[in-house]
C-alpha cells in the first residue's frame, strides 16, 4: 500500500506528479491514454473510473495523473489518492513480468540493437531523468533506418513543449551519435 509522500506540479497544468514512499513497479513503466488500455490494470482502471482523468503513467515511486482541464485538483487530489493509497506494491511484481517489459522492442539487426543500445543510454542518462522529473517519460517504439520513433508517456504527452521544443532537443543530443538521426513522435 504506498503511501504519497509529495505531490508536484508538472510544466504541464493538467498534470500532477504524485511521488510515493514505497514503489509500485521496479523499472517497469505504465502508461494508458485512455481506460480501455488499462484493462487489466486495476490501478489504471480504478484512476480511469474518476471523472476527467484523461492519461495515468507510473513507474517506479512516482505516478502521473493527467486530467481533461474541467476539474478542480484539489478535490480531484483526494479522489486520486485512494485507489493509489489501495494499489500492491512492486513487491508483488514477479520477475517474470520485469523482464517481459524489458524486451519491448524486438527484431532488430545485432547492428540496430547496438545502436539503440547507444541512444537508450544517451535517454536513460541525460533526457529521462528531466523529463521523470517534470512527471513524464518517454518509450521508445521503434528504430528503423535513421528514425526513432518515440513516445511521449505521462505529463509530457500532452504538454505543447514536449512535443515540438524537447523532441528538438532530443534529436540535437541525438546527433552527437549519428548525425543524421530523425526523431519522430507517435
Amino acid at each position: 500500500m504506498p503511501k504519497i509522500a509529495e505531490i508536484e506540479e508538472t510544466p504541464n497544468p493538467n498534470a500532477r506528479k504524485f511521488v510515493l514512499r514505497e514503489p509500485l513497479t521496479w523499472g517497469i513503466a505504465h502508461s494508458y491514454e485512455n481506460a480501455e488500455q488499462a484493462q487489466g490494470d486495476a490501478l489504471a482502471s480504478a484512476l480511469f473510473a474518476i471523472d476527467h482523468v484523461s492519461n495515468v503513467f507510473y513507474i517506479d515511486r512516482w505516478l502521473t495523473v493527467t486530467q481533461d482541464g474541467q476539474a478542480d485538483w484539489e478535490k480531484l487530489t483526494r479522489e486520486i489518492a485512494v485507489p493509489l493509497r489501495a494499489a500492491p506494491a512492486a513487491s508483488e511484481q514477479s520477475a517474470a513480468a520485469v523482464f517481459e517489459a524489458r524486451a519491448s522492442v524486438a527484431d532488430l539487426s545485432l547492428e540496430d540493437r547496438q545502436r539503440l543500445d547507444a541512444i537508450e543510454l544517451v535517454l536513460d542518462q541525460e533526457i529521462r531523468p528531466y523529463l521523470q522529473s517534470d512527471g513524464g517519460d518517454l518509450h521508445v517504439l521503434g528504430l528503423a533506418g535513421n528514425q526513432l520513433i518515440v513516445h511521449y508517456q505521462g505529463a509530457c504527452g500532452t504538454c505543447p513543449s514536449a512535443i515540438s521544443g524537447t523532441l528538438q532537443g532530443i534529436e540535437s543530443r541525438l546527433r552527437s551519435l549519428e548525425s543524421d538521426i530523425e526523431v519522430i513522435a507517435a
